[in-house]
């Protein structure tokens, strides 16, 4: 019980202290993971409004490649790119392996499908007099596409907030692909699991508070985006 408590006391000096370490390892992990979140919104979201605004062949299909994306196993993902990666593979000329880069790239994959698929049911859970009224109203195809997707607006926000949630706890696939470097590819959960190994327990508690408090912010943004979500709806009056 002691060690438990000394465990937790160094821990909060650390956080309170502002120990280089720590902050290199969080800003780091910021980092990629807010790279993997820009680039999953910026190639999820056009998926998103091409699976949910227009009706084309084997669009069923690939709604369920997306939902099941959703549920990748992340130690899968980081086999693939590590064979797609290594010297021996075929990006293997991009030097990617055990650099940020490469754990951008992972963590890209496994927030993608959760972007696309997410955004996408939003944009089909339009009311159809949206799309109705603005047609009555002259606008062109453009404007009516906007104007579905400005409706969704806040079950867009939902899906980029619970895409950013699974890519900060993610530890396997960066793991692998990532190879756990200090002060280059070292971040919060893959340090975790190190410190805790090695019986370092005082970093690992250090950052697993910090990776809670995230979790928990990250967990009252969607709540708080559900919410404004219900209740403009509420508001708008429907003829």
């Amino acid at each position: 019980m002691d060690s438990i408590i000394q465990g937790f006391s160094q821990a909060f000096w650390l956080i309170v202290s502002g120990d280089r370490e720590l902050c290199r390892i969080i800003l780091l992990s910021l980092g990629v993971s807010g790279g993997a979140l820009a680039l999953a919104a910026l190639l999820g979201l056009p998926v998103a409004a091409l699976t949910g605004l227009k009706r084309f062949p084997l669009r069923g299909a690939v709604v369920s490649l997306l939902q099941t994306g959703m549920g990748l196993p992340p130690v899968v993902v980081g086999l693939l790119l590590y064979m797609l990666l290594s010297r021996q593979g075929p990006l293997g000329f991009l030097e990617l392996l055990y650099t940020p880069g490469a754990m951008i790239l992972a963590q890209t994959i496994l927030a993608l499908p959760i972007v696309a698929s997410l955004a996408g049911a939003a944009i089909m859970g339009v009311d159809p007099a949206v799309k109705q009224a603005a047609v009555t109203l002259g606008a062109t195809p453009r404007q009516q596409s906007f104007t579905v997707i400005r409706e969704a607006g806040y079950g867009i926000m939902a899906a980029i907030i619970a895409a950013a949630g699974r890519v900060m706890a993610e530890v396997g696939a960066v793991l692998m692909v990532g190879g756990n470097i200090a002060g280059y590819t070292r971040v919060m959960t893959t340090t975790i699991a190190l410190e805790t190994d090695k019986g370092n327990f005082e970093l690992a508690i250090a950052l697993g508070v910090i990776l809670l408090a995230l979790s928990l912010v990250i967990s009252l943004l969607l709540r708080v985006v559900q919410q404004w979500g219900k209740t403009e709806a509420a508001l708008i009056p429907w003829p």
